[in-house]
């Protein structure tokens, strides 16, 4: 799978642009600042709904401007398909496919297919348990694209369940008996219905990932591991029934507590993939290059389980070889350079290894020229 062409409208610096891509390697040159991460933002976004540097939308909207607007021509074999977003802050997205209006957002997931490295993996090692969690999710949903509406309704029970739990809790605060809970039984049932099928996709996920994790970082660093990937909840392994009785068992349990701090403290949303580096979690233990290998390696386990599975994922290297030494710069190059379409960006064309030598792209003052 590849991406064609690329038209944007608003997003970001860009009033509007057109860049025509072909498969290999493909590199953006250009000084901070100048919009060459924007470019592969929008195609991260359409293939996730999301961006890998902001929560909302709003930043992606051109100041002055209403609406955004990206579209991706994209060819999977002899098939061809163009994709199209529309991004409203504030109001609801829209999306095309094909041209056709009548679809949701959510069903362009999976038409592009992308693995992104960028300098903010790094929080995938050292960060909260919530990164490591979003990293779960994106690539179950490139995974099971269905997943995507599970997560939303799983969101909105969540926040129905707290916004009970928290009047619940300012009602006895001030006197009162608890406010009515009537309700909470229902709310758990759909909490735990909904966060069963999200385990049982995570932990089915993360069975496959650990050997090619640990793959990964052996050819990024050898000698260096092995690494271990370890899911963390109150919540034990089994079938979707089995993790339904489980976690409904469990926000039981935690019913009191949960009523008295207002909050939801059992789910999904709760739980952290641990990272081990041999015998210790890398999170505290890893040094600065041990955590970027183990990021790096989370990233191509996660292109490796995308190709086996189905077509092969956009690579996309967002201004990652400045953050590496000479050494993880030649070994990820020499990794990723086989890849159907890679995308790169980078201030210093220097930067780039000569193993990712392809089309260049210019990028300065909102133009994007080829070299």
């Amino acid at each position: 799978m590849h991406v064609t062409h690329l038209s944007l409208a608003d997003f970001r610096s860009y009033a509007r642009v057109e860049v025509a891509l072909e498969p290999g390697v493909t590199t953006f040159v250009g000084p901070n600042g100048q919009g060459k991460t924007n470019l592969v933002e929008a195609v991260g976004y359409l293939a996730t709904l999301g961006s890998h540097r902001v929560s909302s939308d709003a930043p992606l909207v051109r100041m002055g401007a209403e609406r955004a607007v990206l579209r991706a021509a994209v060819r999977q074999g002899e098939r061809q398909q163009l994709v199209e977003l529309e991004l409203n802050p504030g109001r609801a997205n829209r999306a095309r496919i094909n041209r056709s209006s009548q679809v949701r957002p959510r069903d362009v997931l999976g038409i592009v297919r992308t693995v992104l490295f960028a300098p903010e993996d790094l929080s995938l090692v050292k960060g909260d348990p919530g990164e490591r969690r979003r990293f779960l999710d994106e690539l179950m949903t490139a995974r099971v694209p269905r997943m995507a509406g599970v997560r939303a309704d799983y969101d909105r029970v969540l926040k129905q369940r707290n916004t009970l739990l928290k009047s619940a809790a300012m009602a006895r605060r001030h006197g009162g008996r608890g406010g009515d809970l009537a309700t909470l039984d229902v709310w758990d049932e759909h909490l735990a219905r909904a966060g069963a099928e999200l385990l049982a996709q995570r932990l089915d996920l993360i069975a496959v990932l650990r050997p090619l994790a640990d793959k990964a970082y052996e050819q990024l660093a050898p000698g260096g591991g092995p690494v271990g990937l370890e899911y963390r909840s109150p919540v034990d392994a089994g079938a979707r029934e089995e993790l339904f009785g489980q976690l409904r068992e469990a926000l039981g349990e935690a019913r009191q507590r949960e009523i008295e701090r207002g909050v939801t403290l059992v789910g999904p949303h709760r739980d952290d993939l641990v990272l081990n580096l041999g015998e210790l979690p890398a999170k505290g233990y890893a040094s600065h290059g041990e955590s970027w290998s183990f990021a790096l390696a989370l990233r191509l386990a996660s292109y490796d389980l995308l190709k086996s599975e189905g077509s092969e994922p956009v690579l996309v290297l967002d201004d990652v070889f400045a953050e590496l030494d000479v050494r993880r710069r030649a070994r990820l190059a020499e990794l990723v350079a086989p890849g159907e379409q890679v995308l790169v960006t980078a201030a210093v064309a220097e930067d780039v290894p000569a193993a990712l030598a392809g089309a260049r792209f210019s990028v300065a003052e909102g133009e994007v020229s080829r070299v």
